[in-house]
């Protein structure tokens, strides 16, 4: 039994990194106030021009440069539409998810269903690996896992006590005082909306050059829906972030297997699970019962037009 459960966990840590890279990308994007909602669209275009580049160079680095690279531009795209171009944020977020859903689609056909010759495969960590249990859920991963343990404190760090920090924040809450006080509002927002689409295109490559090694469309399967949902669940805190998507990749690999033991019950009531747990935790954390502040960013979606300031 401590064997299953341990592999359970150890399941449920790669499953919360696919998630988690796009839910930090996200968090920075609307800490600058920019809401993208085309994140299962990026993740699509992440996990196939990362399967592509593999499939043809049997390079992992290189891979990785060029989903770094497509969700560079992606956001530089998005960006010139809400940032310069001041087109509404909710539009320009559903045709990057169709636009993305469908080019990967498109691009991706000739690869799919076939598996690539290599994966980030799991390094053990001298030491920290011989841990019980803990060693072999925590320190037996992937290189993707191991920078997902960095980025997250950083994250944190950087948002909460760096003077950059400060200026991200007022980013998303007031615009206008930043842009008064000197500092480039626009090049900073296309700058934070690069990289957080960058940082989702890296989770879709998660699913095909770590969680599995063969592409498929549409794969996601709605995992975008979940760290977007994230992103309001953690009210804006890579730490906070971390935790739900643990909680959610717990819910879906113990999903997986209790189809083996109770296989009585339809596998899609096992496929609802993770969903399910995103509106539970999205009405417990967001309702307006609950009497708490929102953390949301004020200036979130709003467009910043200089001379209205």
């Amino acid at each position: 039994m401590s064997v299953l459960i341990t592999s359970i966990c150890a399941a449920a840590i790669v499953y919360a990194v696919s998630i988690l890279y796009a839910a930090i990308g996200e968090i920075f994007s609307q800490r600058a106030g920019i809401m993208n909602l085309g994140i299962e669209g990026i993740m699509l275009m992440g996990a196939v021009s990362g399967f592509l580049t593999v499939v043809h160079t049997n390079n992992l680095a290189l891979a990785l440069l060029a989903v770094i690279g497509v969700g560079g531009v992606l956001g530089l795209v998005f960006a010139f539409l809400t940032v310069t171009l001041q087109a509404d944020q909710t539009v320009c977020g559903m045709a990057f998810l169709i636009f993305g859903s469908g080019l990967s689609g498109f691009i991706g056909k000739n690869v799919t269903g076939i598996a690539s010759a290599v994966k980030f495969e799991k390094i053990a960590i001298p030491l920290l690996s011989k841990i019980p249990v803990v060693g072999e859920i925590f320190f037996h991963q992937d290189l993707l896992v191991y920078f997902m343990y960095i980025i997250v404190p950083l994250s944190l760090f950087y948002i909460q006590k760096t003077r950059p920090g400060l200026i991200l924040r007022a980013l998303g809450e007031n615009p206008a005082s930043l842009d008064t006080a000197g500092t480039n509002v626009f090049r900073l927002r296309y700058l934070y909306v690069m990289f957080g689409c960058a940082m989702t295109a890296i989770s879709g490559a998660c699913i095909t050059l770590s969680y599995t090694n063969f592409w498929n469309e549409g794969m996601t399967g709605g995992k975008g829906w979940i760290a977007f949902s994230l992103v309001a669940f953690s009210r804006w805190n890579p730490g906070f972030a971390a935790l739900g998507a643990l909680l959610f990749g717990g819910i879906s690999i113990l999903g997986m297997n209790l189809q083996v033991y109770l296989p009585g019950i339809p596998t899609q009531f096992y496929s609802m699970l993770p969903y399910a747990a995103t509106v539970v935790a999205l009405i417990i954390t967001t309702g307006s019962f609950r009497k708490i502040h929102t953390a949301e960013p004020a200036a979130l979606c709003q467009k910043y037009v200089r001379e209205e300031r």
